[in-house]
């Protein structure tokens, strides 16, 4: 058999690497990419990070696993990242609570949002649902807000603990609707939605992956999501903003590289993620969660996201006195 030009094998070889990903022509990623989790096992954000890691590994032709390293309100799995290998291998999923909350909830989070991370992709945001014991009197939102009003500062409602979102949308609902609710802080969203449950205390925020379950069973009774629009998973819920204009407290999720990337591998994980969100069969699983995908978003928008929810919750704190040291 002849022999094959060294011309036709470097134009063969040239082929060949073309057919390839640009991620297996770069090397990257060159083991599993570890999705850094800053809360639970088993919480929203841990949902969300194993479905959009499993795709994403598929995507740059490898694979994606979650480390849940909870702790500080999500701050010691955020530093972790901050401080650690800048080669795309390890990455932060994290949701707004930490990302856009702590570095004012805080007097020292160990880590700055803007200055330590890049922003890779938006992946959807999650409404939190004022939810109440289906004892209480209020049937909706007109007559919620106005036994609210009437019962001043007698009516508590529960939070997963001081400085967390369901914490501080009560806060918000207090400011913008001229409301006196009294805040009654829990050690974790499980505890205080418990005590709901069996009528300790009437009422708290929390998010819909975590209450739909009880809401489907009659166990508790939704009255407002915490977005400027309604929810596709419950149409007949109104928005809170529908009552009290321009209140918008819903949690997003997103994905983060640590500042320092080589500018190739944050070009692949950018288009990576762009690839993946745009996955029919991750569109589908995430919506059963709850969660309602974002549009198409850029990095540059989504740190503009980032930028206008710090400056948005930093009032909301420093209105509400809620300091953690």
């Amino acid at each position: 058999m002849p022999s094959i030009s060294a011309s036709r094998r470097a134009l063969l070889a040239l082929a060949a690497a073309c057919a390839l990903p640009a991620a297996a022509q770069s090397g990257y990623p060159s083991r599993p990419i570890v999705l850094v989790v800053p809360q639970a096992a088993g919480g929203t954000n841990d949902i969300v990070g194993r479905i959009v890691g499993q795709k994403l590994g598929e995507v740059l032709g490898g694979s994606a696993v979650v480390e849940n390293r909870p702790g500080a309100g999500g701050n010691i799995g955020t530093q972790y990242v901050a401080r650690g290998p800048k080669d795309g291998h390890q990455l932060l999923m994290t949701i707004s609570s930490s990302q856009a909350i702590n570095p004012s909830l805080y007097k020292n989070p160990g880590f700055d949002p803007v200055r330590d991370f890049v922003p890779l992709g938006l992946v959807g945001t999650v409404p939190n649902v004022l939810l109440v014991n289906p004892s209480y009197p209020a049937q909706n939102l007109t007559e919620f807000l106005a036994l609210a009003r009437k019962s001043g500062a007698d009516l508590q409602y529960a939070s997963a603990g001081n400085g967390t979102l369901n914490h501080l949308l009560g806060e918000m609902l207090n400011s913008m609707a001229g409301l006196k609710l009294q805040h009654v802080p829990y050690k974790g969203v499980a505890p205080a939605l418990n005590d709901v449950l069996g009528g300790q205390l009437p009422m708290l925020f929390a998010s819909l992956p975590s209450a739909l379950s009880h809401i489907q069973a009659g166990k508790l009774r939704a009255i407002a999501v915490s977005g400027a629009r309604r929810s596709p998973t419950l149409p007949n819920v109104p928005a809170m903003a529908e009552a009290v204009p321009g209140y918008d407290g819903q949690l997003w999720i997103g994905l983060f590289a640590p500042t320092g990337l080589p500018a190739a591998v944050q070009a692949q994980l950018e288009d990576g993620m762009r690839k993946t969100l745009a996955a029919k069969d991750l569109r589908d699983k995430l919506e059963q969660q709850g969660v309602e995908i974002a549009p198409p978003t850029t990095p540059a928008q989504f740190a503009a996201l980032l930028n206008d929810d710090l400056a948005k919750w930093a009032r909301i704190v420093k209105s509400s006195g809620a300091a953690v040291d």
